[in-house]
């Protein structure tokens, strides 16, 4: 068998359980030798005569799979899935899986780090203070603001929890959001609209679809405190950049954390201009625990598809 592995921490150089186990299996891994995500025309050449593919954040298309005349499946080194083509997989017969879960305390832990630094200008005041000035920025404390959450999934819920160690009082939106949990844990439901106007802290865990594209316009944006601030850890495109740039830029908007861009790289944003913005690139998931169990995971889903096993995490 014949896999391509495409993950920039899974690298052929690293130490890794999940591919020793895969190469146990007497699987032959083809690497990605970009150490970035791959474009469609990148990934064709690569895949030529795979049976598996772990994908990392690659642009899996309609165009890449009618490529594979071998390929059954496409373990997502992830939880997300918007970057493949579900409907064209389904047509090809290609498994899709993922890696839901496994990483959710470390990007819980990301977030919950991207609100402390904009509550107390953490980045801007470390940068000053490197170049010689001795400035005073005034912050604000966490404990009895109002943290709202948009999807309460496993990052939501972790999130949640340490919201809650700070003295933070915690409502959340999820369509299919789990009253015995939120009971039982001190969770106040709360309407999409109640979240966008409530909220002191609002942190996004979204999957990207077309409904929730630009879900974060400028519409919402006014209806949200001035002084508020967003942080998104799930998927760029949530947020429509070009109008948080422009709250943001004129004080409508308290400050933005964000780990992930419409497009990435992303290039020379306009966000990178304003001091009440911090940005980190896509590293969400990015913890030694956390990588260790989505490479496990995502080997795993892989090797039970390609020996005609159920997998409980395929994509449906």
């Amino acid at each position: 068998m014949k896999v391509l592995v495409t993950p920039t921490s899974l690298q052929k150089d690293k130490k890794s359980a999940a591919l020793d186990r895969l190469r146990e299996a007497s699987v032959e891994l083809v690497f990605n030798p970009l150490g970035r995500p791959l474009t469609e025309d990148e990934l064709i050449p690569l895949l030529e005569g795979c049976d598996g593919y772990i994908a990392g954040l690659d642009y899996v298309t309609d165009k890449v799979l009618e490529s594979c005349t071998m390929l059954k499946v496409v373990s997502r080194y992830g939880a997300g899935v918007d970057r493949v083509d579900l409907d064209a997989a389904r047509k090809k017969g290609i498994v899709v899986t993922n890696t839901p879960g496994v990483n959710a305390v470390a990007v819980a832990e990301l977030a919950m780090g991207l609100v402390m630094s904009l509550a107390r200008n953490i980045p801007f005041l470390d940068r000053k203070t490197r170049e010689g000035e001795w400035v005073r920025s005034m912050g604000v404390e966490l404990g009895g603001k109002i943290m709202g959450i948009m999807g309460l999934g496993a990052v939501g819920r972790n999130l949640a929890k340490y919201a809650q160690g700070f003295g933070m009082k915690v409502i959340a939106y999820d369509p299919y959001i789990n009253k015995d949990y939120i009971d039982a844990n001190n969770i106040t439901e709360a309407t999409f609209d109640e979240v966008i106007k409530e909220s002191d802290f609002l942190s996004l865990h979204l999957p990207l679809t077309p409904e929730t594209r630009h879900l974060i316009n400028e519409k919402v944006m006014e209806q949200m405190k001035p002084a508020a601030v967003i942080v998104n850890t799930s998927r760029g495109g949530i947020i429509d950049e070009e109008a948080a740039y422009r709250f943001l830029k004129d004080g409508k908007l308290g400050g933005l954390g964000i780990d992930v861009f419409e497009m990435e790289p992303p290039g020379n944003s306009p966000l990178f201009e304003l001091k009440n913005v911090v940005v980190t690139p896509h590293t969400a998931a990015h913890t030694r625990e956390a990588t260790d169990n989505m490479a496990n995971v995502a080997a795993d889903n892989l090797l039970l598809v390609l020996s005609g096993l159920e997998c409980k995490f395929q994509v449906k």
